[in-house]
């Protein structure tokens, strides 16, 4: 398939009824926030699980991200994709590794989510979680299956990628693992 064949199509904005931009708008906060008993109830009127913003951010991804476990959960239990990326090419692991989320990524482990999470230049959850010294989550990433081996396409493996960075404690994590 071509890039053209799976972009979505957007209709011109003059064409959305602004009512129904203004109640998106909503739902979406209600990821910001981790709402997750209102995630629910809006996906059970109807709301698709998946539904994504503008720059491709599922509902999902923004709950992810912004470190809710629970709504991660709801909304998986409700059919959303712990793999969705957004336009980008990130995945909702690879961005809750970025900030820090263990508990959202055991969420999304638990949930069926790509342990490697990698975005389309190779990047993987695990680069990211090293490069920002994120011990525990480099930690659970291996323990999970997450190749520390791995390189993105410059050739970068998850320690160079933490050296790089000058992370002073997953460089030592990682070559444990490799070794």
């Amino acid at each position: 398939m071509s890039d053209e064949q799976n972009t979505p199509k957007t209709p011109a904005s003059a064409d959305i009824d602004p009512d129904l931009v203004e109640v998106a708008r909503e739902v979406f906060e209600l990821a910001r926030r981790g709402d997750a008993s209102m995630l629910a109830a809006v996906i059970d009127k109807g709301v698709p699980p998946n539904l994504r913003n503008e720059k491709g951010d599922s509902l999902l991804m923004l709950a992810s991200y912004h470190g809710h476990a629970d709504a991660v959960r709801t909304l998986i239990e409700h059919g959303a994709d712990p793999d969705l990326r957004n336009n980008n090419g990130q995945s909702p692991i690879a961005g809750a590794a970025f900030k820090g989320f263990k508990a959202v990524i055991e969420t999304l482990l638990a949930n069926g989510a790509d342990v490697e999470g990698a975005s389309p230049d190779g990047r993987t959850a695990l680069m990211i979680a090293a490069m920002f010294n994120r011990t525990e989550i480099v930690e659970l990433l291996i323990a999970h299956g997450a190749n520390p081996q791995a390189r993105d396409a410059s050739g970068v493996t998850p320690l160079d990628a933490a050296n790089r960075m000058g992370a002073p404690d997953t460089p030592a994590q990682l070559t444990k693992a490799r070794s």
